[in-house]
């Protein structure tokens, strides 16, 4: 629980979530652009790609800091 964690775990969780929301949301809205907005737009596929990709890695720095963080505070 939040309410258990000192003060600077508690702003890293927050500071995790905020990153994971809005790089969930900054996933979502890059797929959302793979169909294009009107028949024979041109979509940039690769840009397209790396925006997916560093979406991702913050999802996953962000998952991987709410991990260590739950991790240590177990242990104390």
């Amino acid at each position: 629980s939040c309410a258990l964690l000192q003060k600077p775990a508690l702003e890293t969780v927050r500071s995790s979530l905020r990153l994971l929301n809005a790089s969930a949301y900054r996933l979502q809205s890059e797929c959302r652009k793979t169909v294009p907005p009107e028949p024979g737009a041109a979509v940039d596929y690769q840009l397209l790609t790396q925006q997916v990709i560093q979406c991702a890695y913050d999802i996953a720095k962000a998952a991987k800091q709410l991990v260590t963080i739950t991790t240590r505070e177990k242990k104390q």
